[in-house]
């Protein structure tokens, strides 16, 4: 087995928020998940495990989650498309054929044009350069099949995080080589078994919950246990899910998720310790 490896997970714009709120806090107790072996980064995760990756100021990245939001519209997913989602996730035993109705459901939708969405993410990313440990997920629209784009992938960083971030129904598919790409939480909200072959396993999951046979990240960890990794998993807690709120997707609620989770973290200081830095013993 390899070392350790971070996992971060899908949740939105409170999901980047709060894991980096998270990060920061459990670096305050001496915790480093940042210098994982391993970041796997799923939609909101992809964005937060660009930046930690590639070495950015946890604090830094922490602060700007303070920032005002004026001008920052909210995005909203409403009751029929999260009826359809459902639909589609329940309605087959099939996770390929889900994926690819839901592929045809986003290449269907009206959103906003693609190269205006590039451009937000031109502006989040600090660096271009791909970090050879980060892995960034996504889902083939057309074909439902799972990707997950690397250093040495066909797709720029930039792209990849576009793809990964693609919410169906909510923003447009990122292209890739001729092909379109959804958000890689499509698959799995953490897709933490990409995990498996570390020792040590620590996954930030904004997304708690899995959906008919879409795995959870409690279920995906509990197998990486069953193979032998110390693996913790960490979701919001009460505080984290009153900060949060019904629209993951609400940019004026990211500074109170991003002081949740920071929060948070002296609460989950122990339980993540005891995974990443078994040697140290109870605090």
């Amino acid at each position: 087995m390899e070392d350790r490896a971070l996992v971060l997970g899908g949740g939105g714009v409170t999901g980047v928020a709060w894991e980096i709120g998270l990060l920061a806090g459990l670096a305050e107790h001496g915790i480093e998940l940042a210098t994982a072996d391993l970041i796997v980064g799923t939609s909101a995760g992809s964005v937060v495990g660009a930046g930690v990756a590639a070495g950015r100021d946890l604090e830094v990245m922490y602060q700007g989650q303070l920032a005002p939001a004026e001008g920052q519209p909210a995005a909203r997913m409403g009751l029929a498309a999260r009826a359809r989602y459902v639909a589609i996730m329940t309605g087959t035993r099939d996770p390929v054929r889900a994926r690819m109705k839901l592929g045809a459901f986003a290449l269907r939708a009206r959103t906003e044009p693609e190269a205006a969405r590039r451009a937000v993410f031109e502006g989040r990313l600090a660096g271009r350069d791909w970090p050879a440990r980060l892995k960034v997920t996504a889902v083939d629209a057309a074909s439902g099949e799972f990707t997950v784009f690397a250093a040495d992938g066909p797709a720029t960083l930039l792209d990849a995080v576009c793809a990964s971030c693609a919410v169906p129904g909510v923003w447009p598919p990122a292209t890739i080589n001729g092909r379109r790409y959804i958000d890689g939480g499509i698959r799995s909200v953490a897709n933490a078994d990409l995990a498996a072959g570390y020792q040590q396993v620590v996954v930030l999951a904004p997304i708690a919950q899995g959906i008919g046979h879409f795995a959870s990240p409690a279920r995906q960890a509990a197998a990486l246990a069953g193979a032998g990794a110390r693996v913790v998993v960490l979701s919001p807690d009460a505080q984290a899910r009153h900060a949060i709120g019904f629209n993951l997707l609400d940019p004026a609620r990211r500074a109170a998720a991003a002081r949740a989770g920071r929060a948070q973290a002296a609460a989950e200081a122990g339980r993540v310790r005891a995974v990443w830095q078994p040697e140290a013993g109870p605090a």
